[in-house]
């Protein structure tokens, strides 16, 4: 991507979102991409990179459910198609369909599908008809059902076709899930499942063209029935003649039905005449009507094996007939995914028939706190969970039914609040309201350098009983640090433990560097979880030989029991379990002295002084604090804003600390460090800079001039001249959309040249190329401040919501290639190649 003057272009390297905590938010399609909701952006990852590939804005709502046309089910449909689609539903009942070119990797949004759902889509099931032609049908919160019908360009350049075969309402009890099949022996004939709040679940029958009617309803769950899936049409003595529909439930049981042809209507004198009810049919189960077809529904099996809700059951994906060339047979297999934590696949035994569990996993996970979905891959050799803490769990079979975990994208599943480079650039670490601070590293690999390096999450430093607000690297010397501040009035320090840094010189192929003297003084190898997740206990080095035993009742795993970590020098990226237990950092502070919630952190570049705000009301309480990095003590309480202070940064040279707060005003502040290490500080000036809110901050690193970017869509551009005043130099034309981050980076090898990142509230990033000349005494003159956008960021790989920070990464080797950090409400966290 290249714009404007200079020729900047902007590469995605990594995405790292976490899944929304909704059921039929994820979908495995026949394309091997992973679809997923991350806040209102939908997510594409690939399974065998375990990375982000794409993430697509266009939702205004939380998106709630996603489903690929085809999914891997209907692999053997799609062996010739160019391009594969997704659908996509949020939580205004808005659906959209998008495209995937297969040849590029290009997306588009084809169409908004015409609004009929009037509340949250909560499922969209669809099949494939034919190559080029689609059935779908999706449900909603109000009580309604759609069903609709897509047909594909046949040329490569045609545009789809859709319309709405029907749409009924289904009383006042909703439905949750859906699932379409055709019917065998007559493929004009299609039955829909659907099944909610009412415990039942409905079948409704038609032709492939007409409305649907309510054909029978299966009794038998006692509780919401949260999944439905139909096979492709199974075997019995060579003719297949019979689909099974599968459903699960809050009551913890699967049940399997069997539909199957019946093979004659006796003439006339059918005892299954609709509207007649006998004995036999009673027994037998009722019969679906279908045309000139009749189907006798019976209950084949019920699964009993899960001890808590069953959030979703798939039936394993067709696979390749190895007798007859082309053709494809439905596995006689089910995936089902459980609150208790465990995924389990269901096979009838070969000599009895009945239904057994063969295969069981994540029931030793301590992190997931129940599956809300389990997914086959199109070959049905992995199978993917996604769980309660917006993670996913992926087990790969590597021969004899042995399931491996494998790695995953990870990453926030709220919004993420701040971001920041470590001191040595070899890390990003963010915060989010989903109560955890993560560490996110590119992890080398000597075999594959020439193949570049992926990104994968490598530590959790700080799981909390609090949403996260901010956070601030601590520069300087010595071990890595940062500060944090949740809704809480206390901020905490946490620094490196020794298996983390072991770990970062695993993922950085630092074999032997200047952190030896760092690894040499560090005695705390890792972290324990608090009972009530606030504090996290340091595990001392030599602590480690002297696990004391469990007895007794301590040794039950309960919900009430919180393992001890276990800390861990990984030598490949970790995955959930290990990352939400194992990695956290000790807690070796804490900062008293706000009234409220912490709102805003910033360290000087020295690594000296941290400075905090909170939120705030009133002047008293919006004093910033500042904090002497070491002895930890309160050194000063800076006063000049009414309202809370929203973000805060220190010049390069560590003189000034520039505040921007709710009430509008900015304030630059004047700091001063005596030879005995004693701090004195003065208000350099105040400033309404801007007629709404300023939300963000950023100083030039080669002088005293700085930006600030408002919810009234500018940005302003000051300098403090030599005599102390503060003047405003220019405002940059008028954004789309309110400024919410800021993050101003020098040019190396141009010292009068700098770059201007500008993240928006609708999630678009821009870059502004400043260039300035100065007058002999060091100050810009203002006509000498020119101002120019290089490049306005690809949607595609921007937030989709709004940008909460931006950071450029400081001591960049090389100067043409720069990389910036973002993180967003979309719950993303992202880092782009910029090069110049």
């Amino acid at each position: 991507m290249r714009g404007g003057r200079g020729e900047v272009e902007v590469k995605r390297v990594f995405i790292g979102a976490g899944c929304n905590r909704i059921v039929n938010n994820v979908s495995w399609g026949a394309s091997g991409f992973v679809s997923f909701g991350a806040h209102n952006a939908v997510a594409i990852f690939c399974p065998k990179s375990a990375q982000i590939v794409t993430t697509l804005p266009g939702h205004k709502a939380v998106v709630n459910c996603t489903h690929w046309l085809p999914t891997s089910k209907f692999l053997f449909k799609a062996k010739q198609l160019e391009k594969h689609y997704l659908l996509s539903g949020d939580a205004d009942g808005a659906i959209i369909l998008w495209e995937l070119s297969l040849a590029d990797g290009k997306w588009r949004q084809v169409l908004q599908l015409p609004q009929l759902h009037k509340k949250g889509v909560t499922c969209i099931s669809g099949m494939m008809v034919s190559q080029t032609e689609a059935m779908f049908a999706s449900t909603s919160s109000d009580c309604t059902v759609c069903v609709w019908e897509l047909v594909f360009p046949v040329t490569g350049s045609g545009d789809c076709k859709l319309s709405c075969l029907d749409s009924f309402s289904i009383g006042s009890k909703s439905m949750v899930a859906l699932s379409l099949a055709e019917l065998p022996g007559d493929s004009r004939n299609i039955v829909l499942a659907m099944g909610g709040l009412d415990n039942k679940v409905h079948l409704y029958c038609g032709g492939r063209t007409g409305k649907l009617v309510h054909a029978c309803e299966l009794k038998g769950h006692t509780d919401w029935i949260r999944s439905l899936d139909f096979s492709l049409p199974i075997n019995v003595n060579g003719e297949a003649n019979n689909i099974f529909l599968v459903s699960s439930s809050q009551d913890k049981g699967i049940r399997i039905w069997k539909m199957a042809l019946r093979s004659s209507m006796l003439n006339g004198n059918d005892i299954y005449k609709k509207g007649e009810i006998s004995l036999s049919s009673y027994i037998e189960g009722p019969v679906l009507l279908a045309g000139s077809s009749s189907f006798q529904i019976s209950l084949e099996s019920l699964l009993i094996g899960h001890e808590d809700w069953v959030y979703s059951v798939t039936w394993q994906p067709p696979l390749a007939s190895s007798l007859e060339g082309g053709t494809y047979y439905q596995p006689q297999s089910i995936l089902s995914a459980s609150m208790d934590k465990t995924m389990m696949i269901w096979q009838p035994e070969k000599t009895s028939g009945v239904w057994m569990n063969v295969v069981t996993v994540g029931e030793l996970s301590h992190c997931a706190l129940g599956f809300y979905g389990g997914h086959w891959s199109p070959n049905g050799d992995s199978i993917l969970a996604h769980g309660y803490g917006g993670s996913f769990h992926l087990w790969k079979n590597v021969g004899n039914d042995n399931w491996l975990p494998q790695k995953v994208p990870s990453g926030h599943f709220a919004p993420v609040t701040d971001i920041s480079w470590a001191r040595s650039g070899d890390y990003i670490i963010s915060a989010s309201h989903d109560q955890t601070t993560r560490i996110f590293a590119p992890w080398k690999v000597e075999a594959s350098l020439q193949h570049g390096e992926f990104w994968h999450e490598i530590s959790r430093p700080q799981v909390h009983g609090h949403d996260i607000n901010c956070m601030a690297v601590i520069h300087g010397k010595g071990n890595h640090r940062f500060v944090s501040g949740a809704d809480e009035k206390v901020a905490r320090v946490f620094e490196a433990p020794l298996s983390f840094l072991k770990t970062l010189n695993n993922a950085t192929l630092q074999k032997s560097c200047s952190t030896d003297d760092i690894l040499g003084n560090v005695q705390i190898l890792g972290a324990n979880m608090s009972a009530l997740g606030l504090s996290q206990k340091p595990i001392y080095v030599q602590a480690v030989h002297e696990i004391p035993e469990r007895r007794g009742i301590d040794g039950i795993d309960t919900l009430e029991t919180i393992p001890d970590a276990v800390p861990t020098v990984f030598t490949e990226p970790p995955i959930e379990d290990q990352l939400a237990w194992h990695t956290l950092w000790p807690e070796s502070h804490k900062l008293y002295g706000h009234g409220n919630e912490l709102f805003s952190l910033c360290c000087d570049h020295r690594g000296e002084l941290v400075a905090s705000s909170c939120k705030a009301q009133s002047a008293a309480v919006a004093e910033v604090w500042l904090w002497q990095v070491g002895s930890w003590k309160a050194v000063g309480r800076l006063q000049s804003h009414s309202l809370t202070v929203t973000q805060m940064e220190f010049s390069y040279d560590d003189n000034f600390l520039l505040t921007v707060s709710r009430d509008r005003q900015f304030s630059v502040f004047s700091i001063t460090r005596t030879g005995s290490g004693e701090i004195s500080y003065s208000l350099l000036g105040r400033q309404e800079g801007h007629k709404r809110i300023i939300w963000s901050c950023s100083w030039n690193p080669h002088g005293h001039e700085f930006a600030t970017g408002s919810r009234d869509k500018t940005v302003k551009i000051w300098a403090v001249e030599k005599d102390s005043s503060i003047r405003q130099l220019m405002t940059l034309p008028q954004f789309m959309s309110s400024v919410t981050a800021l993050s101003w980076v020098g040019l190396h090898h141009q010292r009068d040249h700098g770059l201007l990142a500008v993240g928006m509230e609708n999630g678009q990033i821009e870059l502004w190329n400043l260039s300035y000349n100065r007058a002999d005494d060091g100050c810009i003159a203002a006509p000498g401040l020119v101002a120019a956008l290089v490049v306005r960021i690809d949607p595609f790989i921007c937030h989709a919501s709004a940008v909460n920070c931006l950071a450029w990464k400081k001591n960049q080797e090389d100067h043409t290639s720069l990389q910036l950090a973002s993180c967003g409400a979309d719950n993303c966290v992202r880092v782009f190649d910029v090069t110049v």
